[in-house]
This record gives structure tokens, C-alpha cells and sequence, in this order.
């Protein structure tokens, strides 16, 4: 399975890559800035897994029947906040 990232995940490559991921990004496929039709149809020509935080992209990636994963921020914030609380729950309390 490849993923590509968009983007703003482009400094995730070397965390994915040592988690075996085969990984992609917009910059490497010289799709920095590109419409998101034209990185939607790399996708789908490669069978690539979309990943980001767009989502106008993740809905035409929808449309267009490309898989992909929205990174939401509702999604970022319930992360950090479970890091918060395992790490700290005794030192702030709410």
C-alpha cells in the first residue's frame, strides 16, 4: 500500500517511512501547489492513499473514488489532548 502526502504532511515521510510505510509526497512527485484535481488523478494512477487536512481535497478524492484519509483538526485535538491527560492528569486539573 503507497500513500501520498499532501502537503503539509510532507515532514511526516521519515516517521512513516520507519513505521514500513511507502510513502510519497506532493513535493517528491513534483505536485507542490498543484490543483487538487491533478494530485487527485496522480492518486488514482499510482493507486495511492491520499493523506491530509484539506477537505476540499478529501471530497473530490471521494468523488472521484480515491482513497484517502483526512487528518481533521477535531481529530489533532483529541490526540493532544490524550497525550495531555496520560502525561499530566495529576499535575492540571480541569
Amino acid at each position: 500500500m503507497k500513500i501520498l502526502l499532501d502537503e503539509m504532511y510532507t515532514g511526516m515521510k521519515d516517521y512513516l517511512e520507519a513505521l514500513g510505510w511507502d510513502i510519497e509526497t506532493v513535493n517528491s512527485v513534483a505536485l507542490q501547489g498543484a490543483e487538487d484535481n491533478k494530485i487527485i488523478e496522480y492518486a488514482k494512477e499510482n493507486t495511492l492513499i491520499v493523506v491530509t487536512q484539506d477537505e476540499k481535497l478529501a471530497g473530490i478524492a471521494d468523488l472521484k473514488q480515491v482513497q484517502c484519509v483526512l487528518i481533521s483538526k477535531n481529530m489533532l485535538a483529541k490526540m493532544i489532548d490524550t497525550e495531555l491527560r496520560k502525561k499530566y492528569q495529576d499535575t492540571y486539573k480541569r
